[in-house]
């Protein structure tokens, strides 16, 4: 046989054995990955679900198992490349999976198993898998509330008593987008709970607040309250910066800063107040569940008031508005450096810088409620410390964004920032807050 024949057919032999070879060798497993993890299922519960192969995915089932019986509430295929899939190279996909008793009405409440499972859209056809165990509850959660009438403040707080039944795992009060928790009741703590919650000062009067129950299933049930809001007039203000003071608290703020003043106040006014602000919320995740308070907050005695609770300011540079921004808080000025007192008691969750709040104290007075000083000169007190109304925290000043030497006091109330007059109320903390809690 001519050596050229012999050649050729040598080639034609390996590159037959050799080319699925290759396509076995550059063939792939898909990884599936579900976040977060699902435990129950109801009605019909959403599951987020990536899938990762770089050829693709010709087939994805998902079904639900329990007992002897398999449900598929998912079948997806696709139109197969086996020997094109090197040309591929197909993104993750993201999708979201539905499961419950919507797509298998003959589910049961107990214990069942979810499956996923892909074929590779390759030479192979890799098979892969994955499944975990869940709950199946179809006991919808429901919610009932005490049967008083609420007066709730514009920019002000309320407490509503709630009773949830049914499957369960939160419950609260929403407030518009906002939604604030619930606590035991200590009275009845086996059977009812209290949310304290805020009413921002910026929602329209003709918001309703609801509680809500809810568990991971998805399913939610809500309840209206009796409520009459009462809208509260908040001022406007005209803030009139120059150089002088922007020198000050820029340079104080961003001591390592450069560039044009007044951008980088702008800067520090608008978004470092946002994260400011954050952080302060975020401090509602520290709070005690108990209550660490008594009687009326105390107010800086004999102060002058210098801003109110949601006055909304216009910055003036010369003669021109360059910013707006709302001020929550008071600012309350004495003397320089005059010594400010825990409003109540409590515990100590932060004693330190925060940007447009200088120096700053906040402190926990469980359930939620926290108290904010800022603009302080000195620290009294460190995290971790447990306080007692009237004690010394430390001293005025006019550290972070202030023009002078005074205190700025606020409270939050779940991460959202209250007007504090309420609080300094021995009355209205009693009818609002205490008699409710007994």
């Amino acid at each position: 046989m001519d050596q050229k024949i012999k050649f050729t057919l040598v080639f034609v032999l390996v590159l037959l054995i050799a080319a699925p070879i290759l396509l076995l060798l550059l063939s792939t497993g898909t990884s599936i990955a579900v976040t977060p993890a699902v435990t129950v299922i109801g009605l019909d519960t959403p599951v987020h679900v990536v899938l990762t192969n770089p050829h693709g995915v010709r087939t994805l089932q998902a079904s639900i198992a329990q007992g002897n019986d398999k449900y598929t509430v998912l079948l997806q295929k696709k139109t197969p490349h086996r020997f094109l899939f090197a040309r591929y190279h197909t993104p993750p996909q993201d999708l979201i999976i539905s499961f419950g008793k919507k797509d298998a009405p003959a589910l049961k409440d107990g214990k069942a198993r979810l499956i996923i499972e892909t074929v590779s859209n390759d030479f192979r056809g890799r098979e892969d898998s994955t499944s975990w165990d869940v709950n199946v509850v179809t006991t919808a959660p429901r919610v009932s509330t005490d049967g008083e009438e609420h007066q709730i403040n514009q920019g002000g707080s309320e407490l509503v008593v709630l009773t949830p039944t049914g499957y369960w795992t939160e419950a609260g009060v929403e407030v518009g987008k906002g939604r604030y928790r619930s606590f035991p009741l200590p009275s009845a703590p086996d059977r009812q709970r209290f949310s304290l919650f805020a009413y921002p000062w910026d929602t329209a009067v003709t918001t309703v607040p609801r509680a809500y129950a809810t568990n991971p299933a998805g399913t939610m049930a809500v309840a209206t309250f009796r409520t009459v809001i009462k809208a509260k007039p908040f001022r406007q203000r005209d803030i009139v910066i120059d150089d002088n003071f922007l020198n000050k608290v820029v340079n104080q703020i961003e001591p390592n800063g450069s560039g044009d003043l007044l951008e980088r106040f702008l800067r520090i006014n608008r978004e470092l107040r946002k994260q400011n602000n954050q952080t302060l919320a975020d401090l509602r995740l520290k709070s005690e569940p108990r209550m660490l308070w008594s009687g009326a907050f105390l107010p800086l005695i004999n102060s002058a008031v210098e801003s109110y609770f949601a006055d909304r300011r216009s910055y003036i540079y010369k003669g021109k508005k360059v910013d707006e921004q709302v001020h929550l808080g008071f600012d309350l000025a004495k003397v320089a450096h005059t010594p400010i007192p825990a409003s109540n008691d409590g515990k100590v969750l932060w004693a330190s810088d925060l940007g447009i709040y200088g120096n700053c104290v906040v402190i926990d007075h469980g359930y939620g409620l926290q108290t904010i000083y800022g603009h302080m000169s000195e620290f009294a007190v460190k995290v971790g410390d447990t306080v007692k109304r009237g004690q010394v925290i430390g001293k005025s000043g006019s550290t972070g964004l202030a023009g002078g030497d005074h205190l700025h006091f606020s409270m939050q109330v779940d991460g959202v920032q209250v007007n504090p007059v309420e609080w300094w109320d021995a009355h209205w903390i009693h009818d609002r807050i205490l008699s409710k809690l007994k």
